[in-house]
């Protein structure tokens, strides 16, 4: 079971600050210049005017790490969107007891800004903080539209991608449980543990790894052990680099 302390949620999701920049939400106050709504990233071919923000984003990511694959700069950049939306979920669940309203159309995305992405929420409306209302928001609301895209337009492996969203979970988790317990904040370490723990048992991730605590092993490989310099990740599947291969396991 988990326990939550419910706490309003205030306009500028200020409690999430102190967590760094993986936590912090852009909230209606921000000005921005006009940015592509989730929605329209994932829903749209690459020929449509936003549809391009995700080719855009992949090929920046391409760019910045030298990958000789389009899908490994796919999968580099799934992870690292998936990373942002559980880590405002699951701090929003830990330290409000609910969580913002994550709808890909009222959420807009910077694809050319750095990482970790930039994130721009427009409402700002409380839901409740249960695994099935994150699980609804975040996997069903963002991850499978985006794992159908880029599998569609890259051939990224779903298992791999999904491998993704379980580490991006995992780790999303212990980096709130270790600044929870740093600051003496041993109740909101158990609530996003016993959260993250329950998430794990949706279908769409618990074939994903093994979460113990706050580890966790993945079942598959981001592929990033592929660029140059690259290597293997702390919940890899692979202890270390393959000398060679054309295909990392998918799960």
């Amino acid at each position: 079971m988990v326990l939550l302390l419910f706490v309003d949620l205030d306009p500028d999701l200020a409690a999430l600050r102190p967590l760094g920049g993986f936590f912090v939400l852009r909230t209606p106050g921000t000005t921005l210049r006009p940015l592509p709504t989730l929605a329209e990233t994932y829903g749209r071919q690459p020929s449509d005017a936003h549809g391009n923000s995700l080719t855009f984003r992949v090929q920046k990511v391409a760019n910045a790490l030298r990958a000789p694959e389009p899908r490994i700069a796919a999968s580099v950049a799934q992870l690292g969107l998936a990373a942002r939306l559980w880590s405002v979920a699951l701090g929003c669940a830990a330290l409000y007891g609910s969580i913002p309203d994550l709808d890909p159309g009222v959420l807009r995305w910077d694809p050319d800004g750095s990482a970790p992405d930039d994130l721009w929420l427009t409402q700002v409306r409380p839901l409740p903080a249960d695994p099935a209302t994150i699980a609804d928001v975040v996997l069903h609301g963002h991850l499978e539209p985006l794992t159908a895209a880029l599998n569609t337009r890259y051939r990224v492996a779903a298992g791999l991608l999904w491998g993704n969203a379980g580490s991006a979970l995992a780790g999303a988790a212990r980096q709130l449980d270790q600044w929870a317990l740093a600051d003496g904040r041993t109740e909101t370490a158990a609530r996003a543990r016993a959260l993250t723990a329950e998430l794990f048992t949706h279908p769409l991730l618990a074939g994903t790894g093994t979460f113990t605590g706050t580890a966790f092993r993945r079942r598959s490989c981001c592929l990033y052990y592929r660029v140059p310099g690259g290597g293997v990740c702390g919940d890899c599947c692979f202890t270390r680099a393959p000398r060679s291969s054309p295909r990392a396991p998918s799960g």
